[in-house]
């Protein structure tokens, strides 16, 4: 691997590059072909959280495809899946049948944590992930 394939790049897709700017942190960091993706949410574009656990799991899903998307990969491309909650027990079954509409087969590995409180009052789940871009294709 040369130098460049080491390099490391920020990923900041579209109207995340406030949140770069203002709270320091990008929303996937790249280096080689491994991709580090930092918690997503389950908030619309005008920042708004879902109604529910449901809603917002399908939410943060769909961020966590846009931001691997712009790093280059796709969610067949995730080998691991960390996600908190802030109703762990409560939730699970209905989170896991959301999960596995994104993640339908060869499922990444996957550690859950139930925790007080998340970013916002609102919020209910939080999904980060680390994908290897090219792994996923068949």
């Amino acid at each position: 691997m040369s130098a460049q394939d080491l390099r490391r790049q920020s990923i900041n897709p579209g109207p995340t590059q406030a949140m770069y700017d203002s709270l320091h942190f990008a929303q996937a960091t790249r280096v080689g072909n491994t991709i580090w993706v930092s918690g997503q949410v389950g908030i619309d574009a005008a920042m708004t959280p879902g109604k529910g656990m449901e809603a917002q799991a399908q939410l943060a899903f769909r961020a966590l495809q846009t931001v691997l998307e712009a790093a280059g990969a796709s969610l067949a491309d995730v080998v691991e899946l960390t996600t908190f909650h802030t109703n762990l027990r409560g939730e699970m079954r209905a989170f896991a049948r959301i999960k596995d509409t994104f993640f339908p087969d060869r499922y990444p590995s996957w550690t859950a944590v139930g925790v007080t409180e998340l970013a916002l009052p609102e919020l209910c789940v939080e999904i980060r992930a680390v994908a290897v871009a090219g792994c996923g294709a068949a």
